[in-house]
This record gives C-alpha cells, sequence and structure tokens, in this order.
C-alpha cells in the first residue's frame, strides 16, 4: 500500500492507492475496533440500512437509481462524523487531484468550519479573493444564489471554482459591519508565491515571508537567506499561512530547533502515530519572532506552536485558527474516494492546536503605526537625502525603476510604519541584540 502524505489549504492528505481497502475497512478493521459488538447485531444494522435504502428505492419522489443511493448513503454518513469527512465522488475527486497539482481555477481563498459556520481562514497573497478585500474571520454566507447553511466545505470550495475570467459572488458576513457585504470576484488560475524573504531596511535583520507551505519552502528559503548575507535576526511572517506541506513545517522548524519534538501525530490505527523530531539546526542561535493571526491555521501553526513551547521564538499578533486535525484520503477506485479524519496533531508541550488555535506571547492587533503628526521639522540629513534624490532623478534616467526594483528586495520603512504588528516584532529584535538575549532550543545547550 503507497502512501504519499501532504496537506493541502490545511488540510493533511494520504493517498492510499489500494483498491481493496474499503472492503478490508468494513470488515477486518471494523472487527478490531470494536471487538465487543456482536456479530449478529452488525448483520442486524446491516439488514436497517438495506431496508431503509430499498424503501428509499421505492417510494422516494424522484427515481433514484440504487447507485444513487448508495453514493448518498456514504456521504451522509461521512458528512455527520465532522465538518472535514466526506465520500469523493468522481467530480470531487478530480478536484482534488487539480488541487494537488497546485494550479487551479479559483479566487485564492482558504476556507473551513468555525462554530458552524463556513468561515475564511485566509486569502491567498495576490490572489482575485485578497485584491477584492475579502479577510481572514469573514463568514460566506452565500456563493451566489447557494446558501451555505448545512453546506460541506468541499461542495462551497467546488462552487467556488472555476474558469478563469468567470464571475462568483459572495455575500459575507464581517464582524463590525452593520449588514452582509457583497463581492463580485473575478475567477484566476491560482500560483502561489508561498516565499519571500525580504532585507529590513536599516538592519541586518531579514523578513521571511511564507504564504502556504508547498513542497519547496525549505529550500527556498534557505536559499534566499544565504543570498542575504549576515542576518542577525529573522521575523517569520505566517500571518494568512493556511497550511501546506507537513513535512516541509516540520523542516522549517528544523531550521531553528536543535533538538526534541517538533508535533506529534496521534490517532486510533497505529500507523497515524507518529512522532516529528528536531535535527541539527543551522539557525539555532538566531533570534526569531514570528508573525500570526487568525488566517494562520494548520501547518503554520504547527511551526508556531513548536518554536513557542522550546522557547526558540517570540510569537507576536493574533490568536490562530485552530485546525489540528488529519485528514486521510482513501481511495475506493481510480474515481472515487473517502476523505476521513484520522488523528489529531499535539505540540511538544502535549497541547492540542485542534479548535483552540496558539496564543501569541504579545497580543498586536493590525493597523498602521502612530506616528508624531505634529512634527513638521526637517533634519539636515533628510534635506540632503531629498536633493541628492533630485539630482539622480537628473543624472539617471531609470533612477525611479532602479529604486523600485531595490524595493522589492527590502521590506522599507515606509512600509514597516503601514505594518504594527511588523514594526513590533522589528523593535522585538533590536531589543533582542541590545540585551544579548539567545534562548537556547531544549536540550540545545
Amino acid at each position: 500500500m503507497n502512501k504519499s502524505r501532504v496537506v493541502l489549504s490545511g488540510i493533511i492528505i494520504s493517498l492510499l492507492v489500494s483498491s481493496a481497502l474499503f472492503a478490508g475497512l468494513m470488515a477486518d478493521e471494523t472487527q478490531k475496533a470494536k471487538p465487543k459488538v456482536q456479530e449478529s447485531n452488525k448483520l442486524e444494522s446491516f439488514k436497517k440500512l438495506r431496508r431503509v435504502m430499498a424503501i428509499v428505492e421505492e417510494n422516494y419522489v424522484d427515481e433514484l437509481s440504487f447507485d444513487e443511493i448508495v453514493d448518498k448513503a456514504i456521504d451522509g454518513l461521512l458528512s455527520n462524523l465532522d465538518a472535514h469527512s466526506n465520500y469523493l465522488n468522481k467530480k470531487k475527486f478530480d478536484d482534488l487531484r487539480a488541487n494537488t497539482d497546485g494550479e487551479f481555477g479559483g479566487i485564492g481563498i482558504t476556507v473551513g468550519l468555525k462554530d458552524g459556520a463556513l468561515t475564511i481562514i485566509a486569502p491567498i497573497d495576490g490572489t482575485p479573493g485578497d485584491k477584492a478585500g475579502l479577510k481572514s474571520g469573514d463568514v460566506i454566507l452565500r456563493v451566489n444564489d447557494k446558501s451555505t447553511i448545512d453546506m460541506s466545505i468541499d461542495d462551497a470550495v467546488n462552487l467556488m471554482r472555476g474558469a478563469p475570467r468567470t464571475k462568483v459572488e459572495l455575500t459575507i458576513v464581517r464582524k463590525g459591519e452593520s449588514k452582509p457585504l457583497v463581492f463580485s470576484i473575478v475567477r484566476d488560475i491560482i500560483k502561489v508565491d508561498s516565499v519571500k524573504v525580504r532585507k529590513i531596511e536599516g538592519s541586518n535583520f531579514a523578513y521571511v515571508r511564507i504564504s502556504s507551505f508547498d513542497k519547496n519552502v525549505v529550500r527556498n528559503v534557505v536559499s534566499e537567506l544565504k543570498q542575504l548575507g549576515k542576518v542577525e535576526g529573522i521575523v517569520l511572517d505566517l500571518r494568512n499561512n493556511p497550511g501546506g506541506v507537513l513535512d516541509q513545517a516540520v523542516d522549517l522548524s528544523r531550521l531553528f530547533i536543535k533538538s526534541g519534538v517538533i508535533v506529534t501525530q496521534k490517532g486510533r490505527a497505529k500507523g497515524e502515530n507518529i512522532e516529528y523530531k528536531a535535527k541539527s539546526a543551522p539557525y539555532a542561535d538566531l533570534p526569531v519572532v514570528v508573525l500570526i493571526n487568525g488566517g494562520s491555521a494548520s501547518a503554520s501553526e504547527i511551526v508556531a506552536g513548536a518554536l513557542q513551547d522550546h522557547k526558540r521564538a517570540v510569537l507576536i499578533g493574533e490568536q490562530t485558527f485552530g485546525k489540528g486535525s488529519v485528514q486521510t484520503v482513501m481511495q475506493l477506485d481510480q474515481n472515487e474516494g473517502l476523505k476521513l479524519t484520522t488523528a489529531k496533531y499535539y505540540l511538544p508541550s502535549g497541547r492540542t492546536i485542534q479548535a483552540v488555535g496558539i496564543t501569541p506571547d504579545i497580543v498586536i492587533y493590525p493597523g498602521a503605526a502612530p506616528e508624531n503628526e505634529n512634527n513638521f521639522s526637517i533634519k539636515e540629513s533628510d534635506l540632503k537625502r531629498h536633493l541628492q534624490g533630485e539630482l539622480d532623478k537628473i543624472n539617471v534616467p531609470n533612477a525611479k525603476a532602479k529604486t523600485e526594483n531595490e524595493d522589492k528586495k527590502t521590506i522599507t520603512n515606509a512600509m514597516i510604519q503601514q505594518d504594527i504588528q511588523l514594526k513590533s516584532a522589528i523593535d522585538v529584535l533590536r531589543a533582542w541584540n541590545v540585551i544579548g538575549a539567545n534562548p537556547k532550543s531544549k536540550g540545545g545547550k
């Protein structure tokens, strides 16, 4: 039985390519799971199910084939277990494959169920949903003309996906707004540039933005950090990061944690009990500040939680989403499968992420940094810099293009002033360097 394990949009997916799995689950595994249940009781329960299906086949107002009734029975069973378990018919299975390939037509948001409501975990950077102004925590009330009440996550996702350059309309309930908001969004091909590493102006600090955990995250982070040269501290921005590949989340944590457990996965089946441990950490002594918010979920919560438990980072921002369950996709045949919750994540301290999330060490709400509006004085150095800039415009025809190109490689002071959470993170790094505080990972002495 071949297995490959990934996390997609905050959900771990394991493809178990064995067409005989379902039969085994119904027989051997069920017996192992509940040895006290008498075989006769099972047979009576199956007879009841068969009678109900026969009644539906004969008497339901619309004629249904027996195959359709079976599919609906399986779908109802799984959707009643939890928000993330469900039956994957051919269309849903094809959509899952498209999602795994990393390119699809949609609006670029990750959704989950929170308090029973279809909630946006995070918009993906630079996508139509992000540009339209959708925010983490927005509740989706309708997709086009269809209500999302009692709608499964996968059904809602399928409605929002579609061909590029087509429109989808979302009706949103947002905290602080007196009435629902309506967004008309044009779909596009969703391609995610998951890693951005920039130098922070006026310092030797690096800004590392990870928007999702794809299969190349750690390799790109290490490569780009090396290109920056000397680095004295890192701001790791995991805001609005809905998750990604589990192995990448673990390996990113290993860059900063020398030894000990990073995350533990626990389920009923022995094969679902996995402990991921730290290895040699190239940045074990480097100060790290992590930015998180309500859009940080799943794999990003694992990273933030592991760094917090090992006292390897200061966490700044807001409470994370709280997605700590593992979904396994079990393939029935070439075109169908089941997605079933099979395990939960536990952080090094033993605490769970599921429905709880990660609490930052320093709570900072988003917004611009306050400035002294009454300060109109211009320093001599500022004036000289301004005059030099005017000369550059005369002497160098492409000075503007050059400046814009440099800004793309640098987090400027102007950008920092517009982001109080980022400014607070940089301030913590500056204080860290002043007092010489370099926390070691547990067991790393």
